[in-house]
């Protein structure tokens, strides 16, 4: 009788785990996941080996606690390799990095696999568990396990001579993410047994089922509609704009930009081509990124509402899954309709798990956490991409994708399209003109860049939607002080007007002008303020607007995209051209008034050195001045397509994406996974969070709470409410003296997570407004 080897430790129910168990549980549910793009059998293959090396003697003994520092993973990358060359790489590499992450696909990479070279250039100080792999290929073939014959590979998920890298290392992502998701998923299900002899497994995500939600979404919008009180021109747009996404809904899928004026009604719209398409084109899944998380939760929440009569409230909240940096802080507003906190608990931690691989019908996330993952080389990050394939992507407010990383995005959605069966649509109200790029994606993926248009230009809805008149300075000399635009807004003839500058430092001077001058109803709102007070401003802006009330609100660009605020005049100061029609859509949105008024300005500098968020922002600016220049205050219409057509040629001419990101484009010319992660960033510069005391009460709660427990998932939930992002200080920077870290345990600190220490500096109007000017705040 032969040996038992083992996978991992006891259980708390002192199960041990089986090796041959373990290989063949993963083997299958990889599988299984790679099936629906035709990759069964490399994940089959990769599953097999990706713990071939624990049949060796030293893991074995780790086990046991008698060594540490084990390598159980290189050896089976070597076999797979060996064996199945180039129909092999794909594995080898899924299997190397399914514990350190997805490292060098070139040839010297691989060549380095072998054992010999391997035992030394271990990193981390790792040894091999036994670097005689036919050893380790009879054990596993005494468990009864039998590796598939070459010619069953009959062409592999990757090749490696195309030339179109980017698309070609998406590849691999797609089948390492098949084995990391399957070896979680069977560890986990281990650890997780509660009954001898058997696996305690995850609950299963819910199904799509799109035939029932439309119609049901389709009610919805019916009673929407009727409720409404917008103008009957802006209901039968809204209806018209319906109808073309319910009809484009039956094409094949592929690529889609969906070009609709704000105010359009593109969320719901946007909803519900997508889910007549997956139930067109037997899809699974939806996911919605969307680049800000001030407008990620009101989307949520939105489509919880709109498919409330078709799933069960208790089954919603795995329904639409948010998966971001704020998701769990609903639970303080849902516990009236659980039981009780522990129900509420374990509702959240089911959420968790299933956010971890998006396992669920519906993904409402970040650009961040969507765009970073495709990128990425990490097993935590990577475990969700299989769940990409044969889905319905949505992109809401597209301009926000940074320029220079647009060709390498681009190319990576157009394979994931194509390639994995999935269908992507770009939604904005300001298109950029990504088709310019064409030439240069297909460097970088095949099939290049050729969306389908959904909204026809019959409908002529940006002329329809002309619900503003704007007002552009006559020339880039004319400025304005703040002192002179206080007076203006002060004005009994602005009583409800809404001012968006470029920095929070201009909204916090015009602020305090409109106080000196004595204007009465005044607000503030920017990302200096907590997301709890910026809620709670938006609430009496609204309930002000709605009344008919006075109120002067003072913003920074946040306000501009998802922010549902309907003002009948808007000031906006001179910035990108695709800005500033956002922020028209802030501007009689509903069509109640005949005309709302847009007036643009140009700010007084007075020396500053910096007057834009950065150099994107201030090259994006000047493209708007030389069109502004070229055309006249006249004619430069924002509710025009040929002009933004022409606004994005001329960004992509002068910015030239093509030639940004050398370390980016040089990583993937490598196929260096580990480079091109370091160097695909949607946010430059990275951010820390600090609690803040806007409710002192609750403040001090968490503050004595994480003092004691020490820094946690739980309290984090709790905290980011209260929580306000700030660009990593530098070691100078005063703001460190405000500032304590949070503990993590007993002499550690966490150096993501700090608690701000004076009360006084942040204002109840204002937000955080320390005494000196900081570097460090995000624009």
């Amino acid at each position: 009788m032969g040996k038992d080897y083992l996978a991992h430790s006891m259980n708390a129910i002192s199960e041990v785990d089986l090796l041959k168990t373990h290989l063949q549980l993963v083997a299958k549910r990889a599988a299984d996941y790679a099936g629906i793009f035709g990759a069964s059998t490399e994940a089959y293959l990769a599953g097999l080996l990706h713990d071939l090396g624990k049949y060796g003697d030293n893991f074995q003994r780790r086990l046991l606690g008698e060594l540490r520092g084990i390598d159980h993973w290189s050896i089976g990358a070597w076999v797979a390799l060996k064996r199945y060359q180039a129909l092999g790489i794909a594995s080898a590499l899924s299997i190397q990095g399914h514990h350190i992450g997805l490292r060098r696909a070139s040839k010297d990479a691989l060549r380095n696999l072998s054992p010999d070279k391997l035992e030394s250039s271990l990193p981390m100080g790792l040894t091999l568990s036994d670097p005689d792999a036919e050893h380790l290929l009879e054990r596993m073939g005494n468990d009864d396990l039998t590796l598939p014959e070459q010619e069953q590979i009959v062409d592999s998920i990757y090749n490696h001579s195309d030339v179109t890298k980017a698309s070609s290392m998406l590849d691999i992502r797609m089948l390492f993410s098949t084995l990391v998701d399957a070896d979680f998923i069977e560890t986990e299900a281990h650890f997780k047994a509660n009954r001898p002899g058997s696996r305690t497994y995850r609950e299963k995500g819910l199904p799509l089922n799109p035939d029932l939600l439309i119609t049901h979404l389709l009610e919805y919008l019916d009673g929407l509609s009727e409720k409404s009180t917008a103008s009957s021109a802006v209901r039968e747009m809204r209806s018209d704009l319906l109808e073309a996404c319910l009809d484009a809904a039956e094409n094949s899928p592929g690529l889609f930009t969906l070009t609709a004026p704000t105010g359009a009604g593109k969320t719901l719209s946007m909803l519900a081509f997508a889910i007549k398409h997956a139930s067109h084109n037997n899809l699974n899944r939806i996911i919605m990124v969307i680049p800000y998380l001030s407008i990620i939760e009101q989307t949520a929440s939105e489509y919880r509402k709109a498919l409330a009569s078709a799933v069960n409230s208790e089954a919603m909240e795995r329904f639409v899954l948010e998966h971001h940096s704020l998701a769990g802080t609903r639970i303080e507003g849902r516990r009236d309709s659980l039981k009780d906190s522990e129900v509420a608990q374990e509702s959240l931690y089911k959420e968790r798990l299933l956010a971890e691989n998006w396992d669920a019908p519906i993904i409402v996330t970040t650009s961040v956490q969507f765009l970073e993952s495709l990128f990425s080389n990490r097993p935590s990050s990577c475990r969700k991409l299989h769940r990409m394939a044969n889905s319905m992507i949505l992109f809401d407010e597209v301009q926000t994708l940074p320029v220079g990383l647009a060709i390498p995005t681009l190319a990576t959605l157009s394979h994931l399209s194509n390639r994995y069966f999935s269908s992507i649509v770009f939604s904005t109200a300001t298109q950029p003109a990504f088709s310019h790029l064409d030439t240069h994606i297909r460097k970088h993926c095949a099939c290049g860049w050729k969306p389908r248009e959904i909204v026809p230009e019959s409908l002529n809805l940006y002329e329809r939607a002309r619900r503003t008149e704007i007002t552009w300075p006559q020339d880039a000399n004319m400025t304005v002080s703040w002192r002179e635009l206080a007076v203006e807004l002060a004005d009994e003839s602005c009583s409800q007007v809404l001012c968006i500058v470029n920095l929070k430092r201009h909204a916090l001077s015009l602020y305090r002008e409109l106080s000196d001058v004595g204007a009465m109803d005044v607000f503030h709102l920017s990302t200096n303020m907590c997301p709890l007070h910026r809620q709670e401003v938006l609430h009496e802006v609204r309930t002000r607007l709605e009344g008919g009330k006075p109120c002067r609100l003072v913003s920074t660009q946040c306000v501009e995209a998802g922010v549902d605020v309907d003002f009948p005049i808007v000031y906006r100061a001179l910035g990108p051209l695709d800005a500033v029609a956002q922020a028209a859509g802030r501007c009689n949105r509903n069509g109640l008034s005949e005309t709302g008024k847009i007036k643009t300005f140009i700010p007084e500098s007075m020396g500053q050195k910096r007057i834009y968020p950065d150099d994107a922002y201030r090259q994006a600016t000047g493209i708007t001045r030389i069109l502004l220049a070229k055309y006249g205050s006249h004619e430069l219409d924002i509710n025009s397509s040929r002009f933004f057509e022409e606004y994005y040629r001329e960004l992509y001419d002068i910015a030239r994406p093509e030639q940004r990101k050398k370390g980016l484009i040089g990583s993937i010319e490598l196929r260096d996974f580990e480079g091109v992660a370091k160097n695909y960033h949607i946010i430059e510069r990275s951010a820390i969070n600090i609690l803040v005391p806007y409710d002192n009460r609750r403040f001090q709660e968490l503050a004595e709470e994480v003092r004691d427990a020490g820094l946690n998932g739980r309290w984090m939930m709790k905290a980011r409410p209260h929580t306000i992002g700030l660009f990593r200080p530098r070691a100078d920077d005063s703001i460190r003296s405000y500032i304590e870290p949070v503990p993590l345990k007993e002499g550690h600190y966490s150096n993501e997570w700090f608690l701000y220490l004076f009360n006084e500096h942040y204002s109840p109007e204002t937000g955080l407004n320390p005494p000196q000017e900081m570097e460090c705040f995000i624009a």
